[in-house]
């Protein structure tokens, strides 16, 4: 049963500490990206059954390019291999998916893989799964900064963010307490939410525990907004 409390929620997930934890098993670094890919499903459907509305996943940024090339490939063949495994999946689920950031520097294959999988996908109403590849919040903004077709903020905004709401809460596992680059424009007002686990041990029941500690942020927040209007 959904819930209204998370009800049209937008969740951004920096799903970091794959390396770390592929190191600490004596794994590559590919491996640890597999294993975290792998656990975006049940997190999507955690998403969706709680009534959020939309999923931004941060999966490779701008800056990833300098890593070693092997790892560079095996992300690239990740993403590849998502749109061939899950669109059948999300379609049933009712999800749509996009991806935001850069695409003139991925294979001609791999875009045409991506306009594919978002054209099966667009019907979707139950949840929006929006991932980060190649992307750079500050390239998105200076990239709308550049449009001329703007004329007020809210034009501006969906120049930046596309039709994707305001982030509400902003989750990075991994232990690291940064934006990276990440949504900063939509973070303006989120609620951040570090958590020392890495992203492949990050499941489902941790993202309830996310939700349930943001429904508290939220409650204090509207009481106290509830007790300034009132000694106003």
């Amino acid at each position: 049963m959904q819930s209204a409390l998370h009800d049209k929620i937008h969740l951004g997930i920096i799903m970091d500490g794959n390396g770390r934890w592929a190191a600490a098993r004596g794994l590559t670094r590919t491996e640890g990206h597999k294993a975290g890919a792998e656990g975006i499903r049940p997190i999507i459907e955690t998403a969706a059954e709680a009534g959020i509305g939309t999923v931004t996943l941060y999966a490779f940024a701008c800056e990833n390019w300098r890593r070693p090339k092997r790892e560079v490939a095996g992300l690239m063949a990740l993403l590849r291999s998502f749109l061939q495994t899950e669109i059948r999946h999300l379609q049933r689920a009712g999800v749509r998916l996009t991806l935001i950031g850069r695409r003139d520097r991925l294979a001609a294959g791999l875009s045409g893989r991506i306009a594919r999988a978002e054209a099966r996908t667009a019907h979707g109403r139950r949840l929006h799964l929006r991932i980060a590849f190649d992307y750079s919040a500050r390239d998105a903004i200076f990239a709308a900064a550049k449009d001329h077709s703007a004329t007020c903020r809210e034009e501006f905004a969906r120049l930046v963010a596309g039709d994707a709401p305001d982030v509400d809460l902003l989750i990075r596992t991994g232990g690291d307490r940064r934006l990276s680059d990440f949504l900063l424009w939509e973070s303006a007002y989120a609620e951040l939410l570090f958590v020392e686990r890495a992203w492949p041990d990050f499941g489902p029941a941790h993202l309830k525990a996310a939700l349930a500690e943001f429904a508290e942020r939220r409650r204090r927040l509207d009481l106290a907004r509830r007790q300034a209007a009132e000694a106003a």
